[in-house]
């Protein structure tokens, strides 16, 4: 069977041939090429949206802020926090400034507004009677010591306040290190 005469509804036949077969220049449908422009201009918009506005966070912003509330989810359950938690505690304001208001109301009677002791010892310095890790700040404040007068605070603060507490210590104690880097 021979092709057509007349390739004006068809196109124009191309010149060459793959494997006996040859094939017509024809313009594309319009639908087809709207559809693949349309595509390119929303990817681009898409981009450009998501990319270099405030709109979209940062995978690792959210990712840090759900273990954040995680370890605090934790707290609130009554799990004690390791000594790298409560160091990290003490990086966050918001966890500071709630651990400010519970100091002072709690133990500023005795160690003073400023953390500089009086009644208690002193928390800025590096001299810790009871050791100085985080982790054994929050035995201290959890158990007391009662034959030196301080109560155990544990059951009446819980672990949360507790951990609040111990990271604003450690905000204001420049002697104190990260347990594990």
């Amino acid at each position: 069977m021979s092709a057509p005469e007349n390739h004006s509804q068809d196109g124009e036949l191309r010149p060459h041939s793959y494997d006996g077969i040859q094939e017509y220049d024809k313009r594309l449908p319009n639908w087809w090429l709207f559809t693949l422009y349309g595509a390119i201009v929303f990817a681009a918009g898409y981009w450009a949206y998501f990319h270099w506005t405030d709109h979209m966070t940062p995978g690792w912003v959210r990712v840090k802020s759900q273990l954040e509330a995680l370890t605090l989810a934790s707290l609130k359950q009554g799990g004690p926090p390791t000594g790298s938690q409560l160091y990290s505690f003490s990086k966050d304001p918001v966890i500071v400034a709630a651990g400010e208001k519970t100091y002072l109301s709690t133990c500023a009677a005795c160690h003073g507004a400023d953390l500089k002791g009086g009644i208690g010892q002193n928390l800025t310095d590096a001299t810790w009677i009871h050791g100085g890790t985080p982790s054994d700040i929050l035995n201290t404040i959890n158990n007391g010591v009662l034959e030196k007068g301080m109560p155990q605070w544990g059951p009446l603060l819980g672990q949360k306040r507790m951990a609040e507490v111990v990271a604003y210590i450690i905000s204001k104690n420049s002697t104190i290190e990260n347990p594990e880097p």
